[in-house]
C-alpha cells in the first residue's frame, strides 16, 4: 500500500553532515531518534536511514549507499557509527564530500571521543553540526606532559594514575614524556635538567629502589615544580 507522505520539512536542514561525539551511548540515541522526527517521515523511516559501522565497511560500501535516492521523501539519513575507525580512503572521501554534500542527505558520523590530533575531525568540523556528549577520556603522555608544562600538579598525577589503570608500562610514560619534549622543540639546560629527572626515575625504577607507580609519582612532583 502507498502512503500519501508529505516530508515535515520543505526547506533543506540548516546542515547536511553531522557530528555526534562522545561515550554516553543513550544520549546519542535520544538525539538520533530526534533527527529522524525532525527529517523523516515515521511511515517510511526505515527506508531512508542506513546505518553502518566503520569497521565492516569500506569505501564502495559507503558510496553505493550515497547513491541510493529517498524513497517518497526529500531526505535520507546515513549514520557511521564508531566513525574512530574509518579507513583513510573513507575520510579523504567524507572532507572532499563535506565541501559539497548532496542536499537530499543528511550525514551522521558518530565518534566515541574527539582526539584534538585528528586533522580529519578539525577540517570536517568546519562544514559540519557538532554535537558533543559526555566523552571518556583516554589520556596520553602528550596530556600528561602538557599538565606538567602548566605545573598542574594535581591533574598530572590524575592523568598518571589513569595511564598506569589502562596499563601503560613505566618505559613507554617516560618514553612518552621525552618525545613530548622533543616534539614542543624543549632544549637547553631546562632539556637537561628534564633528562636528569628522567633518568633518576629510570633507574629508581630498574633498580627496584622505590616502586615504579611511585618514582613516577615523585617524577611528575619533581618536574611540576620548575617546568
Amino acid at each position: 500500500m502507498a502512503y500519501p507522505v508529505k516530508d515535515k520539512t520543505e526547506s533543506h536542514p540548516a546542515f547536511n553532515i553531522c557530528l555526534l561525539i562522545g561515550s554516553d551511548v543513550i544520549a546519542k540515541e535520544i538525539q538520533l531518534k530526534r533527527l529522524k522526527q525532525e527529517f523523516l517521515s515515521p511511515q517510511l523511516q526505515d527506508f531512508n536511514f542506513d546505518k553502518l559501522y566503520a569497521k565492516e565497511i569500506d569505501l564502495k560500501d559507503i558510496q553505493e549507499r550515497f547513491l541510493a535516492v529517498p524513497l517518497k521523501s526529500q531526505r535520507r539519513i546515513i549514520i557511521i557509527k564508531g566513525a574512530d575507525y574509518l579507513s583513510a580512503e573513507a575520510q579523504e572521501f567524507f572532507l572532499s564530500y563535506s565541501k559539497k554534500p548532496h542536499k537530499q542527505l543528511i550525514l551522521i558520523l558518530d565518534y566515541e571521543r574527539y582526539d584534538y590530533k585528528d586533522g580529519f575531525i578539525k577540517a570536517i568540523t568546519r562544514y559540519s553540526k557538532v554535537i558533543r556528549f559526555k566523552e571518556t577520556v583516554n589520556p596520553d603522555t602528550f596530556a600528561l606532559s602538557r599538565q606538567i608544562e602548566l605545573r598542574k600538579t594535581d591533574s598530572a598525577l590524575k592523568i598518571l594514575s589513569q595511564l598506569l589503570k589502562n596499563g601503560e608500562v613505566p618505559e613507554r610514560i617516560l618514553g612518552g614524556l621525552r618525545y613530548a619534549w622533543e616534539k614542543n622543540g624543549t632544549e637547553g639546560d631546562l632539556a637537561r635538567k628534564k633528562l636528569k629527572f628522567l633518568l633518576n626515575c629510570d633507574i629508581e625504577i630498574k633498580t627496584g629502589r622505590l616502586p615504579p607507580a611511585f618514582a613516577l609519582e615523585k617524577l611528575v612532583v619533581s618536574l611540576c615544580g620548575f617546568a
